[in-house]
């Protein structure tokens, strides 16, 4: 399972974090993001020791989804080093979000 990030625990697990981190901006209303539920509980399995996975509810934690410009859910950010240093928006297939954690954050 993904890990759940709150703003409370952001700063710990993301932006103070030394590594990789892809996370999940979603909202449990939303069609597109319960598409999305299964490849990153997926992928988490996947990458477990390698790279944290990660979801955040944009209606709980609002504030971190404005300081990264998110309005369209679902957004998928990449995190390297406490870094945003990619995005994507939108249902994305497990194997391309795949090859985006090898490219972006491995």
């Amino acid at each position: 399972m993904a890990l759940e990030l709150t703003s409370k625990n952001f700063n710990v697990e993301v932006a103070d974090f030394q590594g990789g981190v892809l996370v999940d901006f979603w909202a449990p209303w939303c069609g597109p993001c319960r598409m999305m539920g299964p490849i990153i509980d997926s992928l988490s399995g996947k990458y477990a020791g390698k790279v944290k996975i990660a979801k955040l509810n944009v209606d709980d934690s609002p504030d971190i989804a404005a300081k990264f410009g998110v309005s369209t859910i679902p957004t998928l950010i990449f995190f390297k080093d406490g870094k945003a240093v990619h995005t994507m928006i939108g249902v994305t297939p497990e194997p391309e979000l795949e090859n985006q954690i090898k490219s972006h954050i491995l």
